[in-house]
């Protein structure tokens, strides 16, 4: 079963009313979405968006909910086509559901020989494969570096490098396997497992997630009505900096979250996920004009 992370906190701090509308930029499984769209009943609606057509596939629309395919780096253009406004508040959940880990066979996950996809939506002409067979060591080592943090970055890329030669890395295992050969054993027995970072990585340079992110924030203050807000819910450092600095230095916001809210020990308990979890949320000034019109 789907449990959606910090799910009180988002209600508490989005604070949707009834006959209110909202954006909910990552559907997932809908469950921050339904939680919203009953508390802006009657009339309040929420325009669920995902880049994962199975995703929407799962959410049936009805009278107040309407379900978009698509990357909600175009959140401006994909409101206007649905003529959804005015818009009292956005969130972005940058968590990936559990059904793209279990049921999707993209290789999400390095628990699971699947083939190295890791695309969100198969129009997107760039896969895990690709970038593994066909990157140049140089290109490798900065992808690991900066968007897993890899502290062995050059020593997998070389690996990968040396594999490739003999043979294509085309599934997960293959991929995990690389990795331990190019990581100390030590490495290998930390509570976090060696391929976190790399797959991690892959994922955000498949899917261009950071430059998404940035579009999708930049998109949501135009077409969010004054006084609404946008809530950011972010599971590593660098999807969390970017929300940080964005809602902090963007001039027609004010912050609500000056630290960012996090699960309670309980929460985690239930829901390991939630462990990593911050949201930060930021109010648009009363006083900017809004574009949703």
């Amino acid at each position: 079963m789907h449990t959606p992370v910090l799910l009180e906190k988002v209600l508490e701090l989005l604070n949707p009313q009834p006959n209110q509308n909202f954006i909910d930029c990552t559907a997932g499984a809908g469950g921050h979405t339904f939680a919203i769209l009953e508390l802006a009943a009657p009339k309040g609606k929420v325009l669920a968006i995902d880049w994962d057509p199975n995703a929407i596939s799962l959410l049936k629309p009805q009278n107040r909910l309407l379900a978009r395919e698509g990357n909600y780096a175009d959140i401006a253009e994909i409101a206007r086509q649905e003529k959804f406004h005015p818009v009292h508040g956005i969130l972005f959940d940058l968590g990936f559901s559990l059904n793209q880990i279990e049921k999707s066979q993209r290789g999400f996950s390095f628990m699971r020989n699947e083939p190295l996809d890791m695309r969100y939506n198969q129009n997107n002409p760039d896969t895990a494969e690709k970038i593994l067979n066909y990157y140049s060591r140089t290109q490798l080592e900065h992808t690991f570096k900066e968007y897993g943090e890899e502290q062995y970055a050059k020593q997998i890329a070389a690996e990968i490098i040396e594999v490739r030669a003999q043979k294509p890395i085309r599934t997960t295992k293959q991929l995990v396997e690389v990795i331990e050969r190019a990581t100390p054993k030590s490495y290998r027995h930390k509570k976090i497992h060696a391929a976190t970072k790399t797959f991690q990585a892959l994922r955000i340079e498949v899917n261009d997630e950071l430059g998404n992110l940035q579009r999708g924030l930049s998109e949501a203050v135009e077409i969010l009505e004054p006084g609404g807000k946008i809530a950011v819910l972010s599971f590593h450092s660098l999807e969390d900096r970017i929300a940080k600095n964005f809602l902090k230095q963007n001039q027609s916001l004010s912050l609500i979250t000056k630290k960012p809210a996090v699960a309670t020990a309980q929460e985690v308990k239930l829901n390991p996920r939630a462990r990593s979890a911050k949201l930060r949320v930021a109010v648009k000034q009363p006083h900017v004009n809004s574009l949703s019109q």
